[in-house]
């Protein structure tokens, strides 16, 4: 079986699949790649565009590692492979939510954690963040449970994988909530003029800036008493489905073909933006429809820096003359205390650029990079990029303690493949 991720971008032929249904039966593949010398990795659903997930060992699937196992207040557990789409879905049936997520629901709830998912909140952080416990299976082959207070809990949260597989996730959730999203359009000198006031103003703020354009669609999710009042029908399949994902696709593909129309379809893209406004549920307002296959890199960079980040990437595409299509996307989100989160011990902004999946321009990738490194940026562990364990030790105050706990841990690299070796050292 060969297995691939979701931008075709990345695969891997392992020498067994297995689909575990429960932690005894991780155990069993754990110690049976132990006495094989084989590796072995949990892969998700393959919504990371690096190698994260790879092995040619061992490869545990998912699909049977799901569902609930307990609710008790405001903690929920559910085992490891569960979607959190499904995740999101358990926890309205209960009156429940997260605080914050991201834009994606595809992903399994150990694979967005592992890799440092986060959406975008003045005030709450992503997955990671309210996550309250975890059960994972080490190289030995033991089931141990950490929680807040424990090196394990803060090392393991955005583990990579490199720590052990996990079995199950125990989240704090909260009542249910609505939220009041807004789209509108803004300038980028406009937006630069006053991030700090943006960000200060409302709860979740994301903004996307068309290259070759001044224009930029601004997000803002702010909680609201209600009542709800949801997109119709209609509306929601002309913005979700139809522009952002059927027209905006037929673009991408026209610009792929013809690059010097990239400019002008752009500008028509960006007239074409709209203010709209609905209230509901927050899970449903946190998420997105994403149908066009793109590749992705993202950098957290302090927030302070957002502003130099974002007008050196304008200057930068501008002196260039690439023919970019895809939007540049802006979140933010509070300091963590998740060692490996590229938001541990600072506020941060995240800077994510996408190209269109059948015309790559690793060009456009690496000069971004260049912005962001200098700024202390770092890169978002399921995204490409190209920095190693010498780089990512100088922008993670905690990485040294992370490597050593691992080599405690897992001294045979049983859970190690390339893209660990690399970034890990």
């Amino acid at each position: 079986m060969v297995f691939a991720n979701w931008a075709r971008n990345q695969s891997a032929t392992p020498a067994e699949v297995r689909t575990p249904a429960s932690a005894g039966d991780v155990v069993r593949a754990v110690r049976d790649a132990a006495t094989g010398g084989r590796r072995v990795r949990m892969v998700g659903t393959g919504h990371s565009f690096t190698g994260v997930a790879l092995t040619d060992g061992i490869m545990l699937r998912p699909d049977a590692l799901t569902g609930l196992l307990s609710v008790e207040d405001d903690r929920v557990t559910v085992r490891a492979g569960t979607p959190v789409r499904v995740l999101n879905e358990l926890l309205d049936g209960r009156g429940l939510a997260l605080a914050n997520m991201g834009d994606i629901t595809e992903q399994t709830v150990a694979g967005a954690i592992q890799t440092g998912t986060h959406g975008t909140g003045r005030d709450t952080g992503g997955l990671a963040d309210q996550v309250v416990g975890l059960e994972m299976v080490r190289a030995d082959g033991s089931v141990v449970s950490c929680g807040p207070g424990e090196d394990l809990f803060d090392a393991a949260r955005v583990g990579l994988g490199a720590l052990g597989v996990l079995t199950a996730v125990t989240f704090r959730a909260e009542p249910a909530f609505l939220l009041r999203n807004r789209r509108r359009r803004m300038t980028l000198s406009g937006i630069l003029d006053s991030l700090d006031d943006l960000t200060a103003r409302n709860e979740h703020l994301d903004f996307f800036w068309l290259p070759h354009t001044d224009a930029c669609l601004v997000k803002t999710n702010n909680r609201d008493p209600g009542p709800a009042r949801p997109p119709g029908a209609f509306k929601h399949w002309l913005d979700n489905v139809f522009l952002e994902n059927t027209l905006f696709g037929a673009a991408c593909a026209v610009g792929g073909r013809l690059p010097g129309l990239i400019p002008r379809i752009n500008g028509v893209s960006a007239a074409a933006l709209g203010s709209s406004e609905a209230v509901d549920a927050s899970y449903r307002i946190f998420t997105s429809r994403r149908d066009v296959r793109f590749l992705e890199m993202e950098y957290a960079v302090p927030r302070e820096h957002l502003g130099e980040a974002l007008r050196e990437t304008r200057a930068l595409v501008e002196r260039m003359g690439w023919g970019i299509t895809f939007p540049v996307e802006v979140r933010v989100t509070p300091a963590s205390t998740a060692w490996l989160s590229t938001a541990y011990g600072r506020a941060s902004a995240y800077v994510a650029c996408h190209i269109y999946r059948p015309t790559p321009n690793p060009a456009y990738f690496e000069g971004v990079e260049e912005i962001m490194t200098r700024l202390d940026g770092r890169p978002h562990w399921g995204k490409l990029h190209t920095r190693d364990a010498s780089y990512l030790e100088k922008v993670y105050p905690r990485f040294a303690d992370f490597v050593a706990l691992r080599d405690r841990l897992d001294p045979e690299r049983l859970f190690g493949n390339a893209y660990l070796e690399t970034v890990l050292g």
